[in-house]
């Protein structure tokens, strides 16, 4: 396993970086937060035609570039630093990702191009009313009649559901229980039936939307019925993805703290020089260092495809999960008084922490999980 990046990946970070620091300032990211789309058309097109960011992971032979997810990764790292508002990871890490897993060779050639040009954005539409994120939480059914397949019932917590071109969605089949019968299908955004709502969530820099369905026409995703393999790859590799973005948050909240800790003067010196704000950004920097080490080992996990991917996953997750809101709490500390205002930054990263703490499983969940994946 290489723990370093080589020169080529660390082009690509320092690209992708300068791209973000001109592209997602604070005062963008706010403006982009109070609407109702949530990311701005002519970047998502720059992102696609100029990097190809949409279609990095995605092989050539579909549109894409090839690249794996240590790539994908770092770029998640860079857009978790600015809080990009955008929906990369809805449409590169979920939608793509499913179909990829789960899709027919012909779904692939139809579905992934537009993906990976940007001019489709694709969502994975999984949770529903009762947070959680299993098989057993799958209630949403998909009946068949007359050489047709029609969704019933209600998504929640989808990433960007409200604005996606083509929507991956996690059903059951009629008289089936646990990851027996679990379909997925595909729905066009503006299908007839589909009613989709926007949610107003704690983190307004990642717009979520409640789904509801009623007698959606859709086209099945692989084979009806055994999708579930497929689904929790598409899932792991999701808490790949999530964990690389919220190491990229935490490490900026621990620059946020260092560098006002050393500008803030205090009783004539700064406060960086107070054992208690030393230690404070001390121990932020011991969980930014152990998450990186974390998530970057799941990363080439995930590239390699490698069977250790369903435990290295859930352990990423649930600890970079913990490390991201330590440090954005931390940060707020540090910052004092104006650390508690709207008007500071440290907000917006408390509030993306704490909802990327909850998506797509807890800290609880995955080590439960993980416990059940080693046998414990």
């Amino acid at each position: 396993m290489n723990f370093t990046f080589s020169d080529e990946q660390e082009e690509l970070r320092r690209t992708i970086r300068r791209f973000l620091e001109d592209k997602s300032p604070s005062a963008e990211v706010r403006r982009l937060m109070e609407t109702d789309e949530g990311y701005e058309p002519a970047v998502w097109k720059q992102m696609a035609q100029e990097l190809g960011l949409q279609g990095l992971a995605i092989p050539e032979e579909y549109g894409g570039q090839g690249f794996s997810f240590v790539e994908t990764g770092i770029v998640l790292e860079e857009m978790g630093r600015v809080l990009l508002c955008a929906p990369f990871l809805s449409s590169v890490c979920a939608g793509a990702n499913a179909i990829l897993n789960a899709g027919s060779e012909r779904d692939k050639e139809n579905l992934l191009p537009g993906i990976a040009s940007g001019e489709k954005i694709a969502t994975l539409a999984l949770g529903e009313p009762g947070g959680a994120w299993d098989a057993d939480a799958i209630t949403l059914r998909a009946q068949r009649s007359d050489d047709a397949w029609t969704l019933d019932g209600t998504k929640s917590y989808v990433l960007d559901g409200h604005i996606a071109d083509l929507i991956v969605v996690a059903a059951r089949l009629e008289g089936t229980a646990g990851t027996n019968g679990v379909g997925l299908f595909v729905v066009d955004g503006d299908a007839d039936g589909l009613t989709r709502t926007l949610l107003e969530t704690i983190d307004k820099t990642r717009k979520q939307a409640r789904l509801e369905f009623s007698g959606v026409r859709a086209a099945p995703l692989g084979q009806p019925g055994a999708a579930w393999p497929a689904l929790s790859k598409t899932l792991d590799q999701i808490a790949v993805c999530l964990s690389a973005e919220m190491t990229g948050g935490a490490t900026r909240c621990l620059d946020m703290a260092v560098e006002y800790a050393k500008e803030r003067v205090q009783f004539g010196r700064p406060i960086g020089s107070f054992q208690a704000i030393k230690h404070k950004c001390a121990d932020i920097l011991l969980r930014v260092e152990s998450a990186k080490t974390a998530a970057y080992y799941a990363m080439w996990a995930a590239a390699d495809d490698n069977e250790e991917l369903p435990v290295v996953a859930s352990l990423a997750k649930a600890y970079c999960a913990e490390a991201f809101f330590f440090a954005a709490t931390e940060n707020i500390q540090v910052h004092g008084g104006i650390g508690f205002t709207w008007e500071h930054d440290s907000h917006l990263y408390f509030k993306r922490a704490k909802s990327s703490e909850l998506l797509f499983g807890d800290p609880t969940y995955h080590r439960s999980l993980l416990a059940d994946r080693i046998g414990i």
